[in-house]
């Protein structure tokens, strides 16, 4: 019985990262280490369908939910053969999430990376992460994104006289400086990336290896962008802190510099906190949860419940076709 732990990237933009425990085609899965939702595939409909080489998804099945406050609530039975084999895919998976829970933040499994190139062919923004190289067949938007949240919540004063959402701008002036193409590397433990095949062109860049400095850590290049623009971007990572805090591989100083942007959106500090690898200035993020306590302890307005977690949703691929 084959059990995988591990940690992917939501990405384009980068939006925090999910957590799964994975057997045969359920999973469990978190975005803050405390709220799990358990699903299952029915994989089987994918027997005989003879797509060498192509991959389909298939509609998940909600198993349960689960906290450990609140234990399991289930979701719905279907009395049939086939949920029976279902419903033994995700008790396994709940059982080994009543194991291993507090044994999060996992390992980043997806060092597949597929990223937008510059004119010069260099890394210039990460679009999609996967765990595999048959994944990379996945047609994923070309373009980069700052996403809807920034669109609603991102403000920045680096340029002067905008007229439109600074994300909105953001979004353009990056994807300005694109060649258009786009090209899967694998990453290594290093930091390093073997160029594998593109999108749209650039077919002679295959086989190439970049360094670790090549590919920028925070997932928007900078270099040769003027200060006014630099700046911009900064400010945007600025208001990502608190997921970028999720990612392993920062040194102390950036850390440091994230975690006290990240105490100006004291909820997402919370929401996220225990999945973060390290910790620099523990007193400041403990009162930024305080701070976060206080703001839930006021009533708010009920809201409907959703079903699946867009996050969830968004983990499939826009070429994946339903059975």
């Amino acid at each position: 019985m084959q059990i995988e732990c591990y940690a992917q990237r939501l990405l384009n933009p980068f939006r925090g990262v999910v957590h799964i425990i994975r057997y045969q085609s359920a999973e469990a899965v978190t975005t803050d280490g405390v709220e799990w939702d358990i699903y299952v595939a029915n994989d089987a409909l994918l027997d005989g369908l003879g797509r060498a080489g192509k991959r389909a998804q298939i509609s998940d099945i909600r198993y349960g939910h689960w906290s450990a406050e609140k234990g399991l609530k289930r979701g719905p039975l279907y009395p049939s053969d086939d949920f029976k084999r279902l419903e033994d895919m995700g008790a396994v998976a709940y059982e080994h999430l009543l194991k291993v829970h507090r044994e999060v933040p996992f390992k980043f499994r997806d060092a597949f990376e597929l990223w937008l190139l510059d004119r010069d062919d260099r890394p210039l923004a990460l679009l999609h992460s996967v765990r595999t190289h048959s994944e990379t067949d996945t047609r994923p938007p070309l373009d980069w994104r700052a996403g809807i949240a920034a669109q609603e919540h991102f403000q920045s004063t680096a340029i002067a006289g905008l007229t439109e959402p600074a994300s909105v701008y953001l979004t353009r002036h990056v994807n300005a400086l694109a060649s258009g193409v786009a090209q899967w590397f694998c990453r290594t433990d290093d930091g390093a990336g073997l160029g594998l095949h593109t999108l749209q062109g650039g077919e002679p860049l295959h086989g190439r290896v970049l360094d670790a400095d090549a590919f920028p850590p925070r997932f928007i290049a900078t270099a040769g962008m003027d200060a006014a623009h630099t700046r911009l971007v900064q400010d945007y990572h600025a208001w990502q802190a608190p997921w970028m805090l999720l990612l392993p591989h920062l040194d102390p100083a950036t850390r440091s510099a994230l975690e006290a942007s990240a105490c100006q959106q004291a909820e997402s500090i919370e929401k996220h906190f225990r999945l973060y690898p390290a910790v620099i200035d523990r007193a400041a993020l403990q009162a930024a949860r305080v701070e976060a306590a206080l703001v839930r302890s006021q009533p708010r307005p009920q809201q409907q419940d959703e079903g699946m977690p867009m996050f969830y949703i968004e983990l499939g691929s826009t070429e994946s076709q339903d059975i």
